[in-house]
């Protein structure tokens, strides 16, 4: 394992990470299978990734008791916990924004439990909340960092504007956003719209500040695995449906450039998989891509990466078609 090192964060982070969100139970992710989940875990703890990423509302809980499960054992100190707060869900299982003050001290001690941990390394704040003075949230942050239950707090899918109105009172460690080969500067994230464009506006911030930075859906939510076919459908419980870049009349577009890449990538005797988080890796702005693998394979499989590095010839191939995808 390679590991990168930020100004803002003391421990050194694994240039591959672990994003929690396909072990969020059956509803979820295809009928994600716990045991197997933590098996998956533990795959990655043992070839060295130190970066867990999960949320309180993946699977609602469930991905953050499968994690505090899975590190039963490991030592706590060399695990980087990244967890998020700020998106509920009712008795109706609607999800819903909420960053006040109270919810907060109330959401970091639910994570904790869950976890079976005394604290959370990382703390984000995962979408902003238009409706909670930024004051309020800042407050709580302060409270619960003060207390001893998080080390470092971060910010997910949060614009500049806000991030410098945050800085003014709390330190941010890290960023989290949606970024890949055909998600540069992605104006939407399902159907969100984002606040903010990642290549343009966060990569060279979180440089210019020695934050780390933590791209989410680096395969695109697996079209950049290389695996799937064109005629590919999703299932009832796979959230992937949702992704309208991936069921309406764009995903034929994404397709063809995936493939492209991966014959590029398999000239050179790499798989499409490899070349997805490789082209991650080599930018000094990210520090740990957040990959989500569902079997042991998959994590071994994308370890490859750290075997080698894109060399020119490469990017001169790479560029022209990922270049097309700078500003959708």
């Amino acid at each position: 394992m390679k590991y990168k090192k930020v100004k803002k964060i003391a421990e050194d982070i694994s240039v591959i990470g672990l994003g929690c969100w396909a072990f969020a139970g059956e509803k979820w992710w295809n009928n994600s299978d716990d045991e197997n989940s933590i098996r998956v875990i533990r795959s990655a703890l043992d070839n060295g990734v130190n970066l867990l990423d999960v949320a309180a509302c993946y699977g609602q809980g469930h991905s953050e008791e499968v994690v505090g499960k899975a590190i039963k054992g490991y030592d706590r100190s060399k695990i980087l916990i990244n967890s998020k707060c700020g998106l509920l869900w009712d008795e109706n299982g609607r999800e819903y924004n909420c960053l006040k003050k109270e919810s907060i001290l109330k959401e970091i001690d639910d994570s904790l439990k869950r976890l079976d941990t005394d604290y959370i390394d990382i703390y984000q704040l995962h979408w902003p909340d238009p409706e909670t003075p930024l004051e309020e949230t800042l407050e709580a942050l302060q409270i619960i960092k003060d207390a001893g239950k998080i080390k470092y707090v971060g910010v997910t899918n949060y614009g500049i504007d806000d991030i410098n109105k945050i800085m003014e009172t709390i330190d941010i460690a890290s960023q989290q956003g949606l970024y890949n080969m055909l998600e540069r500067n992605p104006r939407t994230y399902h159907a969100i719209n984002l606040v903010y464009r990642t290549e343009r506006e966060i990569l060279p911030y979180v440089e210019k500040q020695g934050q780390a930075f933590f791209p989410y859906s680096p395969l695109f939510q697996g079209l950049l695995g290389g695996r799937w076919d064109k005629d590919i459908k999703f299932s009832e419980n796979d959230v992937r449906r949702f992704n309208p870049k991936l069921t309406d009349k764009r995903f034929p577009m994404y397709f063809d450039a995936m493939t492209q890449l991966k014959q590029i990538a398999e000239s050179h005797g790499h798989k499409m998989n490899e070349l997805a988080l490789n082209w991650l890796i080599d930018k000094k702005a990210i520090t740990s891509v957040i990959g989500s693998c569902r079997t042991v394979e998959q994590v071994e499989t994308n370890l490859e990466a750290l075997k080698w590095e894109i060399s020119d010839e490469m990017y001169s191939q790479i560029n022209p078609i990922v270049d097309k995808f700078e500003n959708i």
